[in-house]
């Protein structure tokens, strides 16, 4: 097989590489040719759904999501000193990026899978994707990741498209992102740094920014690198702004200094996150106190959550076809049929491979998943590999202790998924429903599961409540079961369960 940096420069084309480096040996690259054909209207073309002569009547989500497409980078802008609009100018031209991965276990079709993903991340971070590639090994190369043979082939790849990233399917050690980019001469970045930039983008509450800031922190910490001069300094004599005598002499290192800083911001940002996670405490305890059940929505990213919330609740929080469009989480509080009061809570979606940094800087936001009492764990049934989610979502759960909450598998977007596939989990996973956010369909359905799945009360009553203790009453509604409610001359007659509180507080009147 002829290998493609034997291939002169200036004859050299892309087809021509892809084709030189097909096989499926050990040291060979394959191309994805599904993600080549991309639909450059998706990014450009956006319907919003609303009136532009009347924004005051937009929801907070649809205003949220304007904002974000208004400022969306797009192409064939220059980011250079020219006379263009001032609009223009805040626009950033998009990155030509090429995504490279390794494929070292699974099918060809769990590697293309997890290639198309890749693609999605790059596009959701605001890149165009000229070439998906992947590679079959046992392993990563300890060095530069892909085969060392092959990193020439990448480069001329890269210098043939004239992209300016390469996006590595995994989480590189430093040495590895340094080798690749001194060989490859442009920007290379893992899936761990991808996924960090993308919630950059999207955090917008102070809490989330500061989640997203420790977690970059963490992983930069780690990959700080030093450059000629910089490595060392000495502080000189006077005529230099030293110290003069006793001053001079090997001062702090320009990569030390990096490291102190980021330290010191570290520890600020987690004693900030601390005292922010003693707010998320107190409102749970408030809510534990009432006796209000709460339920959690989790999922993978782009499964449907915000519209399942909506449809849910009439929350009218953003909505997106983007991966990891929420990353703040909203609760909204909502009733059952009987009357009984819950609350509801969107959270930021998982991934394949989620960074533990990501984990750890948003752990007091997922921990209201961990301290809820159900979860729906909504599925997008149209994915190729719906399964591979669900495996994917459980390992995160297990990770911030979830695994004991009782869950409901809410398959979502039924309106576009295959009836088979829908079957096929729906045997895998008996406690489930099935959904469409999109268009309404069992909807009433996930929501009878729900109210019977909620925590109920356990201690029965029996009470002739006198007409002047309507609080009483109203609290009966809001958090008891009743089995029977009558209006008699002497009062109102209520028959139910109620928790252990109220209870105490009802045994006056029992009858």
């Amino acid at each position: 097989m002829t290998n493609a940096s034997d291939q002169p420069v200036s004859d050299f084309t892309l087809r021509d590489a892809l084709d030189a480096t097909r096989g499926w040996d050990d040291d060979s690259i394959e191309l994805d040719d599904s993600l080549l054909d991309q639909d450059d209207e998706s990014d450009t073309s956006y319907d919003s759904g609303w009136d532009d002569e009347d924004p005051e009547e937009l929801t907070l989500g649809a205003q949220e999501l304007a904002e974000r497409h208004a400022l969306r980078r797009v192409a064939s802008l220059s980011t250079e000193l020219e006379d263009i609009s001032e609009v223009e100018y805040r626009q950033l031209r998009l990155e030509k990026v090429v995504l490279v991965g390794v494929w070292t276990e699974g099918t060809v079709t769990d590697a293309e899978n997890s290639m198309a993903e890749l693609a999605l991340l790059a596009e959701t971070a605001g890149s165009e994707v000229l070439e998906a590639i992947f590679q079959r090994r046992h392993s990563p190369d300890p060095a530069t990741y892909i085969g060392r043979g092959k990193v020439e082939a990448i480069r001329e790849i890269v210098q043939a498209t004239g992209a300016d990233t390469v996006v590595c399917d995994g989480e590189l050690a430093p040495s590895q992102l340094r080798n690749l980019e001194d060989k490859i001469k442009v920007k290379v970045v893992d899936r761990t740094a991808l996924i960090l930039d993308i919630f950059a983008q999207h955090a917008k509450s102070k809490e989330g920014q500061a989640q997203v800031e420790l977690a970059q922190l963490q992983y930069m910490k780690q990959r700080l690198r030093g450059w000629g001069g910089n490595l060392s300094r000495q502080a000189g004599g006077r005529a230099a702004g030293g110290d003069g005598i006793g001053g001079r002499g090997p001062g702090e290192t320009k990569i030390e200094t990096d490291r102190r800083r980021i330290n010191t911001k570290i520890a600020k940002l987690r004693r900030e996150l601390k005292e922010m996670r003693g707010t998320r405490e107190v409102k749970r305890q408030s809510r534990r106190r009432n006796h209000i059940p709460s339920v959690a929505i989790a999922g993978y990213t782009n499964a449907g959550k915000s519209s399942l919330l909506n449809r849910l609740t009439d929350a009218g929080v953003l909505v997106e076809d983007s991966l990891f469009a929420t990353l703040d989480p909203t609760t909204r509080r909502t009733t059952t049929a009987d009357g009984r009061v819950y609350t509801m809570s969107d959270t930021v979606g998982f991934v394949r491979h989620l960074p533990h940094d990501l984990v750890e800087a948003f752990r007091s936001t997922l921990e209201e998943v961990a301290d809820s009492d159900l979860l729906l764990h909504v599925v997008d049934g149209s994915h190729p590999d719906p399964e591979g989610q669900i495996a994917a979502v459980r390992v995160v759960l297990a990770e911030i202790g979830a695994t004991k909450v009782p869950e409901i598998i809410v398959i979502n977007k039924a309106d576009a998924a295959d009836p088979l596939v829908i079957s096929r989990l729906r045997a895998r996973e008996p406690h489930s429903v099935v959904v469409s956010a999109k268009t309404g369909e069992g909807i009433a359905d996930a929501l009878r599961t729900i109210e019977s799945e909620l925590p109920r009360p356990q201690v029965e009553f029996d009470v002739l409540l006198p007409y002047e203790r309507g609080d009483l009453v109203n609290r009966i509604h809001q958090e008891a079961e009743i089995g029977s409610l009558e209006h008699t001359g002497d009062g109102t007659l209520v028959v139910g369960r109620a928790n252990a509180d109220l209870a105490g507080e009802l045994t006056a009147y029992a009858r």
